[in-house]
C-alpha cells in the first residue's frame, strides 16, 4: 500500500508537468522534493511513463548533482571545506559530526535516517568560516563542540 501512495504522488507530479518529456528535469526535482532522494522504482516509473528509456532517466538523475540516488537523512548537515573554511580547520567540524553521529566517509546517514552529512566546496560563508549549514540555517565560526552541542540539541527536539 505504501508503494502504491508513493507512485499516486508521482503520478500527480508527472500530471501537473503534462507528462512531457522534455519536462524530466523539472519532474526529477518534484519527485526529489518530495521523497528526499530518487529511488530507483520510481526513476523505472517515469521512464514508462514518459515513454523513455531508463537509462536516458538515470543518466539525467546521475549526471547532475544536485539529485541524489540514496535515501537522505531528515536534516542535513552541510559543512563547508573550501578554501576559507578548510584554512580554518573544517575537517575538525567534520570529524566532529562523524563522531557524534557514529558516520564514516562511505556512510554519511544515521542509521536512524535522522542526520545527512554532506561536504561541500561552499557555502558562500566565507566571513563565517568554518560555516556549516544544518536544514537552511547557517552557523557561523563554528567549533568541534560547538557542533557537538548543536546536534545534541537537535536530538532532544526530537524526543520531544
Amino acid at each position: 500500500m505504501e508503494n502504491q501512495g508513493k507512485f499516486d504522488k508521482v503520478c500527480q507530479i508527472l500530471d501537473e508537468n503534462g507528462r512531457d518529456k522534455a519536462r524530466l528535469i523539472p519532474i526529477l526535482q518534484a519527485v526529489q522534493e518530495v521523497y528526499n532522494y530518487l529511488p530507483e522504482e520510481i526513476l523505472t516509473f517515469i521512464a514508462s511513463a514518459l515513454d523513455i528509456s531508463p537509462a536516458r532517466v538515470y543518466g539525467v538523475a546521475t549526471f547532475f548533482a544536485h539529485f541524489t540516488l540514496k535515501a537522505k537523512g531528515k536534516h542535513i548537515i552541510k559543512v563547508c571545506d573550501g578554501t576559507a573554511c578548510h584554512v580554518k580547520r573544517s575537517t575538525t567540524i567534520i570529524d566532529a559530526i562523524r563522531a557524534k553521529l557514529n558516520l564514516t566517509a562511505s556512510e554519511n546517514t544515521t542509521k536512524d535516517m535522522l542526520f545527512t552529512l554532506e561536504t561541500v566546496s561552499c557555502l558562500g560563508a566565507c566571513g563565517l568560516a568554518p560555516a556549516m549549514v544544518i536544514d537552511n540555517e547557517v552557523y557561523g565560526q563554528v567549533t568541534p563542540e560547538k557542533v557537538t552541542k548543536i546536534i545534541d540539541d537537535m536530538i532532544k527536539q526530537e524526543e520531544k
